[in-house]
C-alpha cells in the first residue's frame, strides 16, 4: 500500500509540474510576461488545499477503485486477489434474489423520489416568507436554521423518542389523550422511511433556505415593478420573475440535494437499524464493508452509486443548465 501510495503521489507531482509548465508556455504564446516568482507564489498558496486532496480525495478514490475488482478483506489483508467483476456481479445476483440490496436500492429510491422535491419546496416557501418585509425576519431565519445546526445523532435520538411505539413515545402518550391506541412509527413499520423523509426534510430545508434568501435579494426589484405595471399579480410574478431568476440557483440546490439524499446514512442507522424498512445504499455500503469486513464488495457497490449519481447529475445539468 505504501508503494502504490509513493507511485501515485509521484504521477500526482508529476501532474503538477505539467500544469505548471503548461501555464508557462500560454503565457508566452500570448506574448504575456510570464513571472516566475508570481507564478511560483500563486501554487505555493494551492499547495496545502493540494496536499489535503491528495490524502483525502485522490487517494481514498483510486484505492476504493481497486479495491472494488478484488476480493479484500480486513481480517485477510495478506490475501488479496484480483478477481475482476466478481464482486459486481455479486450486487446483480442479490437485487434479482430479492436481497438486501434490493431492499437498500428500493428504500433510497423512496427517500430520494421524496425527500428532493419536499426539501426544496418547504426551503422555497420558507425562504419567500422570510424575504418579506416583515417585523421579526431575523428571529424566523434563526429559528427556521436552527435544525441545521443540530447534529444528526441528536436529532435521530430526539425524533425517536418523539416516535417511540411504546405507550409512553411523545406521540402515542399525546394520542392516548383522546383515545387512541399506541401506533407503530419507526421500529416496525413499514412506513419508517416515510418518517425518516419528513424528518430529513424539516432538519435540512433550512440551509436551502439561506441560498434562496442569497438568490431572491439578487434579483432586480425592477423586474417587479415592470410587471405591476404590465397587471401582473403575485402569483404571475412569481413564475414569470422570481422562478427564472432563481433558475441557476435552484440547479445548484437540485444537484446538491440529490447528492445528499442520494448518501442517506445516519438517520435509518441510528432510528431503523440494519432491516428491510430501513436499509439504504450508503448503509448497505458501510456494512459489509465494515461490519462484514467485505471491502472489495463494498468498494464495487460505491463504486456502482458513483456511477449512477454521476449520471443522473450529468442529466439534471443538460435539462436544466443554462444554454450558452
Amino acid at each position: 500500500m505504501i508503494i502504490s501510495a509513493l507511485i501515485i503521489l509521484l504521477v500526482f507531482i508529476l501532474i503538477y509540474c505539467a500544469v505548471v509548465v503548461f501555464d508557462v508556455v500560454k503565457a508566452r504564446k500570448r506574448k504575456q510576461r510570464y513571472s516566475f516568482k508570481r507564478a511560483l507564489t500563486a501554487f505555493l498558496f494551492l499547495l496545502p488545499a493540494t496536499v489535503l486532496a491528495y490524502f483525502f480525495v485522490l487517494l481514498p478514490i483510486l484505492y476504493s477503485l481497486g479495491y472494488s475488482f478484488t476480493n479484500y478483506n480486513l481480517l485477510k489483508p495478506d490475501k488479496i486477489k484480483f478477481v475482476g467483476f466478481d464482486n459486481f456481479v455479486k450486487a446483480f445476483k442479490e437485487v434479482q434474489e430479492n436481497g438486501k440490496l434490493a431492499y437498500a436500492i428500493k428504500n433510497t429510491g423512496i427517500f430520494v423520489v421524496l425527500v428532493v422535491p419536499l426539501q426544496i419546496t418547504l426551503a422555497l416557501v420558507l425562504a419567500l416568507f422570510c424575504n418579506a418585509k416583515m417585523k421579526g425576519n431575523a428571529i424566523f431565519k434563526v429559528c427556521f436554521f436552527a435544525p441545521v445546526v443540530i447534529s444528526l445523532t441528536i436529532t435521530s435520538y430526539l425524533w425517536l423518542q418523539i416516535l417511540s411505539d411504546n405507550p409512553s413515545g411523545m406521540l402515542n402518550s399525546l394520542l392516548a389523550m383522546f383515545g387512541i391506541p399506541p401506533q407503530e412509527y419507526i421500529s416496525h413499520s413499514d412506513k419508517a422511511m416515510y418518517w425518516i423523509v419528513i424528518i430529513s426534510a424539516w432538519q435540512g430545508c433550512g440551509y436551502q433556505m439561506l441560498i434562496f434568501l442569497s438568490a431572491l435579494t439578487g434579483i432586480r426589484k425592477d423586474l417587479y415593478e415592470a410587471a405591476r405595471m404590465d397587471g401582473c399579480n403575485a402569483f404571475h410574478r412569481f413564475f414569470r420573475v422570481t422562478l427564472p431568476g432563481l433558475r441557476p440557483t435552484m440547479l445548484y440546490i437540485l444537484i446538491t440535494v440529490f447528492i445528499g439524499a442520494c448518501r442517506i446514512l445516519v438517520q435509518p442507522m441510528l432510528m431503523v437499524g440494519y432491516t428491510d424498512n430501513g436499509v439504504t445504499l450508503s448503509y448497505y455500503m458501510y456494512t459489509q464493508g465494515y461490519s462484514f469486513r467485505f471491502v472489495g464488495y463494498s468498494c464495487a457497490i460505491a463504486l456502482l452509486m458513483t456511477i449512477f449519481i454521476g449520471t443522473i447529475t450529468f442529466i439534471q445539468r443538460k435539462i436544466l443548465g443554462e444554454k450558452k
